[in-house]
């Protein structure tokens, strides 16, 4: 049975489970009520927050969300959709370091910032380091995980991260669990895609980078970008 928040008990509302029992206490929904503050006439903050969810069943997916897209929600107005991002950015803004950015220049320091997190994986990972105009890195982003011969490759994914980031340049990085780093056809194919379709975009792929045992092929060294 559906309530709205006035008909809740108030020990029930999140607001007040809260203020009681600590925010680690609220579920997703929960949280997500107390940011949305309001539902609409019929719908309560709790139902509408239970549909985003519905939609998003994944709550990291609402990081890629748009102002438009949650609109489609019936009960999501600008304002609310508004206030989601804001808080997500934000939520995302205190989880970055403040330290001091990291610059990659070469391919040999691309190769060196990526080893450790992929040389030793048994599954395929497409990574994409975002840089900004001074070569340092803004953001690095886990783009699909294949199998263990192959990547999902999905060139949208990577410049849509891009574009939200306002990055000028982008490293993409895969590792090939075989230990042997030799790019195949298909990595060949997807890397020009990919490069064709940043360029209307005015990002620049500075390079792609395939992880193997110790040793590395970078597209850039061998003038294949």
């Amino acid at each position: 049975m559906s309530f709205l928040l006035r008909e809740m008990p108030e020990s029930e509302r999140p607001r007040e489970r809260l203020l009681k029992n600590g925010v680690k206490s609220l579920s997703n929904y929960e949280l997500l009520a107390i940011i949305l503050r309001t539902g609409s006439r019929s719908v309560s903050a709790i139902d509408l927050a239970k549909e985003l969810l519905a939609r998003y069943p994944a709550i990291d997916r609402l990081n890629e969300a748009t102002v438009e897209e949650l609109q489609e929600i019936k009960g999501v107005g600008r304002a609310k959709a508004v206030a989601l991002l804001a808080a997500i950015e934000l939520g995302k803004r205190i989880n970055i370091p403040c330290v001091a950015k990291v610059k990659v220049q070469t391919p040999y320091q691309s190769y060196l910032y990526l080893r450790d997190s992929l040389q030793h994986l048994n599954q395929e990972h497409l990574v994409a380091v975002y840089l900004n105009s001074q070569s340092e890195i803004i953001a690095e982003r886990t783009i699909s995980i294949g199998t263990l011969t192959h990547t999902l490759f999905n060139c949208r994914d990577i410049l849509k991260w891009g574009l939200k980031l306002s990055a000028k340049g982008i490293i993409i990085a895969h590792n090939h669990p075989s230990g042997n780093p030799e790019p195949s056809d298909e990595d060949y194919e997807i890397t020009v895609r990919l490069v064709k379709a940043a360029a209307i975009v005015e990002i620049l792929i500075v390079d792609h980078i395939i992880i193997g045992k110790n040793r590395y092929y970078s597209f850039m060294e061998h003038k294949k970008i």
